[in-house]
């Protein structure tokens, strides 16, 4: 069933933030576990912990340090939506986050859309306002079956030489 849904959680960075990831929005069980990546299906953490050679967090808590020690912001492209359960596909009537108060109050270098649907709502309704184009990066969610953990890591590499 679709519902309209406001974003429940704040950006994640701080004025040493070099990147910034965006996803579309936050899945059902990431807003029930109260932050982002919360399905245990989903391998942000993973990959981002073996990208940078670190232990992967485990709380909330530890998930955001993580974040900020390595200079990571983090967001979703859509402040509020329809959306049916956690179906990006079934995204509609997207209001975008304003990711300029991020590019303002950090040292933001570069910008990457974790999938394909967070870079087509950040290639239409933001990179109009901000002018900063985004990388692509293929999505960590467990229905990109496509991508194996170990060619996801390879090819999320490419965040390394933005920070």
């Amino acid at each position: 069933m679709e519902e309209r849904v406001s974003h429940p959680f704040q950006p994640v960075y701080d004025g040493r933030s070099k990147i910034l990831i965006l996803g579309s929005f936050p899945s059902v069980r990431s807003r029930e576990t109260g932050f982002y990546y919360g399905h245990p299906t989903n391998r942000f953490w993973r990959v981002l912990s073996a990208v940078l050679s670190k232990e992967a967090p485990a709380t909330n808590d530890e998930k955001r340090a993580f974040l900020l020690e390595n200079r990571i912001a983090l967001w979703d492209v859509a402040r509020e939506c329809d959306i049916e359960n956690s179906a990006d596909a079934t995204l509609k009537r997207v209001v975008p986050n304003d990711i300029g108060c991020i590019l303002e109050k950090s040292k933001i270098k570069a910008v990457f859309c974790n999938g394909r649907t967070a870079l087509a709502y950040y290639d239409r309704l933001i990179l109009p306002t901000v002018g900063t184009e985004a990388i692509p990066l293929p999505s960590t969610s467990a229905a990109n079956a496509g991508y194996s953990l170990e060619r996801l890591i390879g090819e999320w590499m490419i965040i390394k030489k933005h920070l």
